[in-house]
């Protein structure tokens, strides 16, 4: 046994089965975007292969793009999630509003699924994990920090998503919640200052949970989709309030204009 993630290679594979092990691990997610692996010596001693095999290891999965070596910061896990979708396409989706009811749409059937399978797979790992992220929301819903709330939701779906056990399903989630992270598809902030939105959003976080914990299935998929059909009735309703507003807003100005102007022929 190591103190990490990997495991000490067989003589006969070298450096070929650092580079395997390093794949899998990022492939199933254990490694992540921007995490930082340990230093040579540390790593060398973990997998039991010399410097040179562990560099040439190194290097072979930094020419593939999964690592990036940073001067002075070591080598860390390279930014592969992103690459899911590129820039011009993302820069199209921000453009135009049909794709958040798209993505949402999406959204509902990727959560439900990973929500019915993680209730069936989840580990007792994976259920502390989830158990902890409930508490630490439920914590800052009671501080009000809607910064850490908003941080913490996408943890929550992240953890439900490798709980899923499913590889494919786990990179296609965290592309898809990165985005709604930077703000692509809509500002979450708005549907955070719908009256009764937060409670009802925890509310909705911890049922998905409970079902997930309980592993039924069928109930975990319904809530989870139920979750993403309230963020879209949601949306629409801050859409349309935000039409209001600035209709309003426009009325008021014009009334404010011909007021003034009004008032200036009579002064003449």
């Amino acid at each position: 046994m190591t103190d990490g993630p990997f495991d000490r290679v067989t003589p006969m594979r070298t450096a070929d089965e650092v580079e395997r092990q390093i794949e899998l691990l990022i492939l199933e997610g254990v490694l992540r975007v921007g995490e930082r692996l340990p230093g040579e010596r540390d790593l060398s001693r973990q997998f039991d292969v010399s410097r040179p095999i562990l560099r040439d290891a190194l290097k072979s999965l930094e020419g593939r793009g999964l690592l990036n070596t940073r001067h002075g910061g070591g080598t860390v896990v390279a930014d592969v999630i992103g690459q899911v979708f590129s820039q011009p396409i993302i820069d199209l989706i921000a453009k135009h509003g049909k794709a958040t009811a798209d993505y949402l749409e999406f959204r509902r059937e990727i959560d439900g699924l990973a929500a019915e399978f993680a209730a069936g797979r989840a580990t007792e790992d994976d259920r502390t994990l989830i158990a902890g992220i409930v508490a630490r929301m439920e914590a800052a819903h009671e501080k009000v920090d809607f910064e850490e709330e908003a941080e913490i939701d996408v943890e929550l779906h992240n953890a439900i998503g490798e709980a899923a056990h499913n590889m494919i399903l786990l990179h296609t989630l965290r592309s898809c919640y990165r985005l709604v992270s930077e703000g692509v598809f809509y500002n979450r902030a708005v549907v955070y200052q719908l009256p009764g939105a937060r409670d009802k959003l925890l509310a909705q976080h911890k049922a998905i949970a409970a079902v997930v914990l309980s592993g039924d299935a069928a109930k975990a998929r319904a809530a989870a989709e139920a979750h993403i059909r309230f963020v879209e009735d949601s949306m629409r309703l801050a859409e349309r309030n935000e039409a209001w507003q600035r209709i309003s807003r426009l009325r008021m100005r014009q009334r404010h204009d011909a007021s003034a102007t009004l008032a200036g022929d009579d002064a003449s």
